[in-house]
């Protein structure tokens, strides 16, 4: 019998609530979870990851003190261990020019505060899906 990969999700978000959402509701359903409320604590961590450290899925809060998570996102994709990882965009902004930014600067699927969590893991599930399809391909 295969092993089931648990999904490694890494979330940023400066909403503690949001953050709680995630720890509770992902965990419970099998996924291994690792938050920040800080995004420069969280761009600290992922510059540290060394290749085969990096999360399946990043999910990625728009509006945030300090660095905000477009700029984030940038910063994320030019690091050598994290440059492959989807990241979805989760705001409470639901505007076109937010979505267009959000998926031009590396998020590969946006999804509205306040979310369904099973619409989330839906889409949590896809990402993984496409990136270990796109890892096998580039092996």
């Amino acid at each position: 019998m295969a092993e089931v990969t648990k999904i490694k999700v890494i979330a940023v978000d400066d909403d503690e609530t949001i953050l709680d959402v995630y720890e509770t509701g992902l965990a419970a359903d099998g996924y291994e979870i690792k938050t920040f409320s800080n995004p420069k604590t969280a761009k600290t961590y992922f510059a540290a990851l060394k290749p085969g450290e990096a999360p399946h899925v990043i999910l990625m809060d728009i509006m945030m003190p300090g660095i905000d998570g477009i700029s984030l996102m940038h910063d994320i994709h030019s690091m050598d261990a994290t440059a492959h990882v989807p990241i979805i965009a989760v705001s409470g902004l639901n505007d076109a020019a937010t979505l267009n930014d959000a998926l031009l600067f590396g998020a590969m699927d946006y999804m509205v505060k306040p979310f369904d969590l099973a619409a989330l893991e839906a889409k949590i599930k896809k990402a993984f899906e496409l990136a270990r399809k796109r890892a096998t391909k580039s092996n």
